[in-house]
């Protein structure tokens, strides 16, 4: 913020959730610590794959809002979800190969 401004969005995020029996702040503390922040705060996993998704919706829809989005579609929602599985087990061929 001291560089940014107030326009920054922070968000704590207290990853690996999974490992709860290696846990060292509790969620409470999280939650208060970010609300003397002043930030936002979410608790997730990326291995359990827990709040992921929920984790950028929450960004995304802390983002300023343009009215002017040029495309026609106001108030349509931009958010696309990806499902990234690797169809087959073969390495890609490279078409140009690399010796460095």
């Amino acid at each position: 913020r001291t560089e940014r401004g107030n326009d920054v969005i922070i968000m704590l995020v207290g990853n690996k959730t999974d490992l709860a029996d290696k846990r060292q702040v509790s969620t409470e503390e999280g939650e208060q610590k970010a609300k003397e922040q002043g930030v936002m705060f979410i608790e997730c996993s990326a291995k359990a794959g827990y709040n992921i998704k929920a984790l950028f919706r929450k960004l995304a829809a802390a983002l300023p809002q343009d009215n002017d989005q040029g495309n026609g579609q106001q108030g349509q929602s931009q958010i696309v979800d990806i499902q990234l599985n690797a169809s087959n087990n073969e390495p890609q061929e490279h078409a140009k190969k690399c010796s460095c």
